[in-house]
């Protein structure tokens, strides 16, 4: 059987995040900790982070929406390049989704001892995003009750996260979540200039009911 890129991706953050929450000193070396990369030049706490998860909960909302969410980009790279180059660019996007997302948060908290985070957060929104730009009428459910398509739930979840990165109270890393979505929406306009016009054009012939 041959696993998808996504789901080899979900396997390998799983593993990591179940031996990370039984194993607090695996945990501690792979966290994001601003403070810690910069005094200690431990730069590869930026992609360690995206593959731990500081609960079960947390590890499975992040795995289960890169699923519905990553398969559609993975394909679409796929088709692009093709499966082999495709595949490569899908983990490369991955990747530096997790990277590039944290950079605000790095440079907002580097002096801040105290400042923790971790999961895959950043890579999750990017990948959502980009999905939303591709096919911007796809209705995206909230907990199986609220229905709303991709694009009218991608701007409420920008601006929530923009909101809620100003206030920096809840403990979650918001900055994350919004530069790892506008990383997504903008990677996937470089690669398919035309999506964006397609985007524009599905939005204007929207009809809610």
């Amino acid at each position: 059987m041959n696993l998808s890129i996504t789901v080899v991706l979900i396997i390998i953050t799983s593993i990591s995040s179940f031996y990370g929450i039984n194993n607090a000193a695996f945990m501690d070396r792979c966290m994001f900790i601003p403070f810690k990369i910069k005094r200690n030049a431990q730069w590869d706490r930026f992609v360690t982070s995206g593959f731990i998860h500081k609960d079960y909960i947390h590890l499975l909302f992040n795995m289960f929406t890169f699923y519905f969410f990553g398969g559609a980009v993975e394909q679409v790279l796929a088709y692009k390049f093709g499966a082999m180059i495709g595949g490569t660019v899908y983990v490369l996007f991955y990747l530096l989704a997790i990277v590039i997302a944290d950079i605000p948060t790095y440079l907002k908290n580097k002096d801040n001892s105290y400042y923790r985070a971790l999961g895959a957060s950043g890579g999750t929104a990017a990948t959502v995003f980009a999905s939303i730009i591709i096919l911007p009428l796809s209705n995206i459910c909230l907990f199986g009750i609220l229905c709303l398509p991709g694009f009218v739930l991608g701007i409420l979840f920008l601006i929530y996260s923009a909101v809620k990165a100003r206030t920096d109270s809840d403990g979650i890393n918001h900055d994350a979540h919004f530069y790892g979505a506008l990383f997504g929406i903008a990677v996937i306009l470089v690669i398919f200039p035309q999506s964006g016009v397609d985007f524009i054009q599905e939005i204007k012939n929207y009809r809610p009911f």
